[in-house]
């Protein structure tokens, strides 16, 4: 399951434990009770998140291959919560690989409201964004031919060159990392992101994502 995001971005489901029926067995073992049938179990769901009883949703975890661009994955990277692995540029030649924005925005207040530039004044801009990394990619090539170090050479490159990572999340974790990143205030590059992972959640834990959507998460305005 491969969603694409941005120009050369993507998320991908690798592998998922547990769903709605995993929260409900955790929340009943301590009075030693399992399953009640479909509405209540649902009942539960939603009376655990109303009153933030958020362990239960530890016991379903996700697991997804990221690119992003760097910029977006340091962002990502402050959800502690989780486990990451990505790759190494010390390992690894970097491939010529750069996030191109299709337009270029300015902030027009301070609580993070944004409007486009114009056209006019944005394309040229553009072309010199993307000039920027082809002459920043040569000169790492040109870094490593001269026989400079990968860990060195690396620090000629943009943020907007794309990385690789996987990233193991609980569910609780998710949903802290979705009601920040998919909501209005979030940059729009990670907001991308977390708009496709929202979508797989519900499809994989329906009744959590409805009970999530009801009480804890703040749609994008």
């Amino acid at each position: 399951m491969e969603f694409p995001v941005l120009d050369r971005g993507f998320v991908r489901l690798v592998d998922f434990m547990g769903g709605d029926e995993a929260v409900v067995q955790a929340a009943r073992v301590s009075t030693g009770q399992g399953s009640k049938g479909l509405e209540r179990d649902r009942a539960l769901i939603d009376y655990l998140m109303s009153h933030r009883h958020e362990t239960p949703f530890e016991h379903s975890v996700f697991k997804f291959h990221i690119r992003c661009p760097i910029f977006v994955a340091r962002q990502w990277f402050r959800h502690r919560m989780a486990s990451y692995n990505e790759i190494s540029g010390r390992y690894t030649e970097l491939r010529d690989e750069f996030h191109l924005p299709a337009t270029l925005r300015t902030q027009v207040s301070k609580d993070y409201q944004y409007a486009p530039l114009p056209a006019e004044t944005a394309a040229p801009l553009i072309e010199r964004i993307a000039k920027h990394y082809d002459d920043s990619y040569r000169l790492y090539q040109e870094l490593l031919g001269a026989g400079v170090a990968r860990e060195q050479a690396r620090i000629v490159l943009p943020l907007a060159i794309y990385t690789e990572f996987y990233w193991t999340v609980n569910a609780r974790s998710l949903m802290n990392f979705l009601s920040l990143r998919a909501e209005a205030h979030a940059q729009e590059e990670i907001r991308a992101y977390a708009q496709v992972i929202l979508q797989i959640f519900r499809e994989k834990m329906p009744w959590t994502y409805e009970a999530f959507m009801k009480h804890w998460f703040k749609p994008v305005l």
